[in-house]
């Protein structure tokens, strides 16, 4: 599926590198065409949507179909990002699923009343995740209807 800079692309916003590349690598197998970049932290990913520092190539960092948000990251975690991007007029539109390795329901709870699009645990086997972000990338890409960007 591709946006109108070519494919879409996914933000992957974690401070685990090694998550980052897995996730990456099963977004990859299951959609093929799908960009992915990946970014540490939520105060990263504010650069990111804002286009600021090394960000600012709007043609080599497009704009987020859909963001995936860790929750516990260092300099700005996933709920301050998140209440970030539901805040900005700019931003709010782009669905967020929280992928975490948190079960607490206080984290769910508060993900979904500051504006979380969903919130999924990271499952610990790869076939797992790969699955998971399977069906969280097929809803998003292929069943929800989104806005269109201008």
């Amino acid at each position: 599926m591709k946006g109108e800079n070519g494919p879409l692309t996914i933000l992957v916003v974690d401070d685990d590198e090694d998550d980052r590349m897995i996730i990456a690598r099963a977004l990859q197998q299951h959609r093929g065409q799908i960009g992915v970049v990946a970014v540490n932290d939520g105060q990263e990913m504010v650069e990111y949507l804002r286009r600021e520092g090394p960000y600012a190539d709007a043609r080599s960092y497009p704009r987020p179909a859909l963001i995936l948000l860790d929750l516990n990251m260092p300099r700005m975690n996933g709920m301050e990002a998140l209440r970030l991007i539901k805040s900005d007029p700019e931003m709010r539109r782009i669905p967020v699923v929280i992928l975490t390795t948190s079960d607490a329901e206080v984290d769910v709870k508060e993900a979904y009343n500051v504006g979380a699009n969903a919130f999924v645990r990271k499952p610990v086997t790869f076939a797992g995740l790969r699955q998971a972000l399977g069906q969280v990338s097929d809803f998003w890409f292929d069943v929800a209807r989104r806005p269109l960007e201008r």
